[in-house]
């Protein structure tokens, strides 16, 4: 797909902070890629500007692995990066202006469309909201024949779709077909190559015997084929060949096959014949260990985050697991400074979402350890004796009230307000809650507490 600026900015950033995390070295990140940018994205691959010729030679020389590795860990494209200058845009600038393009040079190669080894299935978390298009992707990569061809795989944009397309292809390189050809390729990236072939004045019939010798192929954005009707004549000619010699093809789009406008319908009935499986939204429980897996990946222990931020970031970003992971990078990044014994707190948690979309909203609301915190400082109590198991007649007092009031004010599932609370049963939780309810009724001391703590949490 096309990228804005925008886009192509905020992508930059977020792999900057993680650059600069695994770095950890703030003179060398200054000197080469402070003023850092992606000048223009071609196919699969990025043009990142940087400030001079020393860093264009020794970013790809010497951290060029790093860069690749935070570009895959922030985004689910496999792109390619070329270093460049100021002086080389110019300079191609004049040249383009001066002679006409040589389209014999241009590159009209698909062989530059590789698999992302780091996408695997071992480190594809599976939830309910994702599990049948992850049995059907397993069943597809472990067994030969036609059967459910083309795997069909649809979703909102950021759930796991080109993840699961990766995952494939180094499945059945590992496992069953070690010399097979595999071929990723985005419909965008298709109609680029479409594109540079006819302005070249080559033969299609080039294109077509390339993907003869194609085993697998895993196409991405289905979607973008719409309205490109000689590009779509084209698929259609390769993916009908592909079938016909038993090939297998796995397809993804942002929406089901019959919903897909501007497409023939001839294609849109293919589509339909082998099997097609949808990624929901996910569930805050498969969140919830997404987040931890890659808290683990990225080197840091789970135990410097309160359980309570990674439901909190869980939660407000369970929309869409790009963001998701963004949220903790960015939670990641504004923790550097914190010395090893410092938790990673609801309030730095907060702080730190609060510079991403809809972070500032967030940041606002009102949240569980808030409420936590407030009873705790009113009853002077820590909030780890609120949630903890001590059964003191104070404490257990005011883990009933923070309870309710979680209850009455976020409408927190009970299970969740249980595991917030020590692990606590949900019948627990609503006896405790009952029995406040019923207290507040005739307990004059305890419906002043209960105002007053209200105010406070509202501030």
């Amino acid at each position: 797909m096309v990228m804005t600026v925008t886009e192509m900015t905020k992508l930059w950033t977020n792999v900057l902070k993680l650059v600069q995390t695994r770095i950890n070295d703030a003179h060398t990140f200054e000197t080469f890629f402070s003023n850092s940018y992606i000048y223009d994205r071609q196919g699969n691959k990025l043009y990142v500007v940087v400030h001079n010729q020393v860093s264009k030679v020794v970013i790809p020389t010497k951290y060029g692995d790093l860069v690749l590795d935070c570009l895959n860990d922030v985004q689910d494209e496999n792109y390619e990066i070329e270093y460049i200058i100021e002086e080389d845009i110019e300079k191609n600038r004049k040249e383009s202006s001066a002679a006409p393009v040589s389209r014999d040079k241009e590159d009209v190669s698909f062989d530059n469309n590789k698999i992302n080894p780091e996408l695997k299935f071992s480190n594809f978390v599976v939830g309910e909201f994702n599990k049948d298009a992850h049995k059907a992707a397993l069943y597809v990569a472990r067994n030969g024949g036609t059967l459910f061809n083309p795997l069909f795989i649809y979703s909102n944009s950021g759930l796991g779709k080109t993840h699961l397309l990766h995952a494939i292809g180094n499945d059945i390189k590992e496992n069953r077909m070690p010399n097979a050809k595999i071929l990723y390729i985005s419909a965008y990236d298709f109609v680029e190559k479409y594109i540079k072939y006819v302005r070249a004045e080559k033969d299609a019939k080039m294109i077509k015997d390339f993907f003869k010798g194609v085993d697998v192929l895993l196409f991405d954005d289905v979607q973008f084929l719409a309205e490109k009707v000689k590009t779509e004549e084209m698929f259609f000619y390769v993916y009908q060949d592909l079938i016909n010699n038993g090939k297998r093809i796995i397809i993804t789009s942002d929406r089901q096959p019959n919903e897909l406008k501007g497409l023939e319908d001839r294609l849109i009935t293919r589509f339909t014949q082998g099997l097609t499986v949808k990624i929901n939204d996910p569930d805050i429980d498969t969140c919830v260990e997404i987040l931890k897996q890659k808290i683990v990946g990225s080197g840091m222990k789970i135990e410097k985050f309160d359980a309570n931020v990674i439901y909190f970031l869980a939660e407000k970003f369970s929309r869409n697991v790009r963001e998701l992971e963004g949220a903790l990078n960015s939670l990641m990044f504004s923790c550097l400074n914190l010395l090893d014994e410092q938790k990673i707190t609801m309030d730095v948690a907060i702080k730190a979402v609060s510079s991403i979309k809809g972070g500032k909203k967030i940041a606002t609301q009102l949240n569980e350890q808030k409420i936590v915190n407030v009873v705790a400082d009113y009853y002077n109590l820590t909030p780890s004796q609120i949630t903890g198991k001590d059964r003191n007649g104070q404490i257990v007092l005011a883990r009933h009230i923070a309870m309710y009031l979680i209850r009455k004010h976020l409408d927190v599932p009970l299970k969740k307000i249980g595991e917030m609370f020590g692990g606590k049963d949900h019948t627990t939780v609503m006896n405790a809650l009952t029995k406040v309810d019923k207290e507040l009724k005739t307990n004059i001391q305890l419906q002043d507490a209960i105002n007053d703590l209200e105010k406070r949490i509202s501030k």
